[in-house]
């Protein structure tokens, strides 16, 4: 058995030990997955790809209870899965804090600004994403490890233990559901349609 794979289990049962063994065999791949993901995110990202690698790691590992990974594919797929919520959270607390946080609105009769915002477009993703994941979860599976941890196809076979092609067609048909979901909430939205 791999040394990663051996550790993984091992946490189990000594997971502090385990873990400190673990982080500088792992760091450097989630630090690149993690640098993928923030390039593609919107002009203007505060989080670090480090910070990013961090925040995941603690929550990958920290806390009491005993995790168990299966192996090497499980672990990346959660580890993508928290990158993915770690940006999320934070699109949703700058949206927040930009809409004012607690501030009381006042409306302007007949001004109509709505501008999509990039955070406003991160959590109308990740909406479609959920959507996505309730109808088929593989395919949204497909989604995480792909957008959000940057695997290749390849990358993204062996996690999940399927062929190249059943990842290409899987990102095919996500990639264009996910788009119409989208188009489809923002003409809704706009009371088109």
């Amino acid at each position: 058995m791999p040394e990663i794979t051996q550790l993984l289990h091992a946490m189990e049962t000594d997971g502090e030990r385990a873990s400190e063994e673990l982080l500088p065999l792992v760091y450097q791949e989630l630090r690149r997955h993690a640098a993928v993901r923030i390039a593609r995110e919107p002009a203007g990202q505060t989080l670090q790809a480090t910070a990013l690698v961090h925040e995941a790691w603690l929550r990958l590992v920290g806390g009491e209870q005993a995790r168990h990974w299966q192996n090497r594919g499980h672990f990346f797929g959660a580890a993508a899965e928290a990158m993915r919520r770690i940006l999320i959270e934070q699109a949703r607390r700058k949206a927040r804090l930009k809409r004012g946080g607690d501030w009381v609105r006042i409306e302007f009769g007949g001004l109509d600004v709505a501008v999509s915002t990039p955070d406003e477009k991160i959590l109308l993703v990740d909406e479609a994403l959920d959507r996505l994941k309730e109808l088929d979860p593989e395919k949204g599976r497909v989604v995480v490890l792909k957008f959000y941890l940057g695997l290749s196809n390849l990358e993204a076979a062996e996690v999940l233990g399927v062929t190249e092609r059943t990842v290409e067609r899987q990102w095919a048909y996500s990639r264009a559901w996910l788009f119409g979901y989208i188009v489809n909430q923002q003409r809704a939205e706009a009371g088109v349609a």
